[in-house]
């Protein structure tokens, strides 16, 4: 039974490969070849770099070639590579969980699975002890604070000082790789959300952040980095020809991928960002706002490429726990124009004008990462003068990125 099972998936399996394989057509008409991702790369060569070594991958549920195949599945196949464990990041091995992540073992492969989000957020030595290599195979979402990011860094790090060979399997960055945008970190400020000072938008993928982090901060890894093949910076995720991967609980969907950049800037406050319903980062609220109240004053501030709409919602997870919220539904009219950062800013602004005694503005540093951004906001600054605070350091950031790109 339990080969005739595996023969019927292994024939769904080659269906849709070969239909994966076809010209893809983009949302502008066009027909647009599919991404190869750092995985696909390293499948078509027979994974030649990692035969004979004792391997470790850091990954999740996004770790999949063309056809929807597990990394893992893929490497404890793989003629010649020695499969020894498994390492995952924030939200888990399957990237469902919303808290500290226990380590445990894969059923289906029986290798132990080691938690970087639990009692530990770095392989140990006595973990890495044995092996030769460790991969990384993660898809992240292009924004300075999400951890996968720095579970990469801190995996560089450990794989440096105990000699260790570190790949990093290329993905697309989502919110567009050819746009660097908003507050670079300020010095002191870096933890397991900042790992580096650099902007809100990056627009960087993890392969080249892997090159930046290790040159600037000298950490002396052996990094190999697979590149994707058919790549551009300015490629939308939709037109790669790649299906979305939802890297975590609360990034189901491209749309609040899109807005994430800008929502989460706000949500380290006390405010809900929709964690805990249908649509996270769509919805902004708290038990203190008024919902027409703040809908009209975003509506009157005629941001580009979004519309606001009233709404009162109940989390049942997360903050503000079974409370009613009112707020607004951000409703992306037109992806070209909507400039995340500057939406994130303007939610920033108008909470704080219309209600100083409640909103937490000092709580937000975290993810703004420059107080001088947050004294302009309390100042009640133009969204064009707060952007010129911020452009020297991006300037200098952008030319130190540069060194670093693998694609046009």
């Amino acid at each position: 039974m339990k080969s005739l099972y595996r023969k019927t998936l292994q024939w769904f399996s080659g269906i849709i490969a070969l239909a994966l394989l076809l010209p893809m057509v983009s949302h502008s008409g066009e027909s647009a070849e599919r991404v190869m991702t750092g995985l696909d790369v390293l499948e078509s060569g027979g994974f030649q770099e990692l035969r004979g070594k004792w391997v470790g991958v850091i990954t999740n549920h996004t770790g999949v070639n063309s056809s929807g195949r597990h990394i893992v599945d893929l490497l404890c196949n793989a003629p010649g590579v020695k499969m020894a464990a498994i390492f995952t990041p924030e939200h888990g091995f399957e990237g469902k969980l919303d808290e500290k992540v226990a380590s445990g073992t894969d059923p289906a492969s029986r290798l132990p699975v080691h938690s970087l989000y639990g009692t530990s957020q770095r392989p140990t030595n006595e973990l890495l002890k044995g092996l030769d290599a460790l991969v990384f195979d993660i898809q992240s979402v292009g924004v300075r604070f999400y951890t996968y990011i720095t579970t990469m860094a801190y995996a560089m790090e450990e794989a440096a000082e105990n000699g260790l060979d570190f790949y990093v399997l290329d993905r697309p960055n989502p919110v567009d790789a050819s746009v660097v945008e908003g507050p670079v970190l300020d010095e002191g400020l870096q933890s397991f959300t900042a790992y580096f000072p650099m902007p809100v938008r990056h627009g960087m993928t993890m392969g080249e952040l892997a090159l930046m982090f290790n040159t600037e901060y000298k950490i002396g890894a052996k990094l190999h980095v697979i590149p994707m093949r058919g790549y551009q910076r300015d490629l939308d995720y939709d037109d790669t020809g790649l299906p979305w991967p939802a890297p975590s609980p609360n990034l189901r969907t491209l749309t609040q991928t899109k807005l994430y950049p800008g929502v989460a800037l706000i949500e380290s406050a006390n405010v809900s960002v929709g964690r805990g319903t249908a649509t996270p980062f769509e919805l902004v609220g708290a038990p203190w706002i008024k919902k027409d109240e703040l809908a009209r004053y975003l509506s009157g501030q005629n941001l580009a490429g979004v519309k606001f709409v009233a709404e009162e919602f109940v989390p049942a997870e997360n903050k503000y726990k079974n409370k009613v919220c009112q707020g607004v539904r951000i409703v992306i009219a037109d992806d070209d124009a909507l400039d995340p950062v500057v939406l994130g800013l303007e939610l920033t602004a108008a909470l704080y004008r219309l209600y100083p005694d409640q909103f937490l503005i000092d709580k937000t540093l975290p993810m703004f990462g420059s107080q001088e951004v947050l004294d302009a906001i309390q100042d009640c600054a133009s969204t064009e003068s707060i952007a010129c605070v911020w452009e020297p350091q991006l300037e200098r950031f952008k030319a130190m990125r540069a060194k670093y790109l693998l694609y046009p």
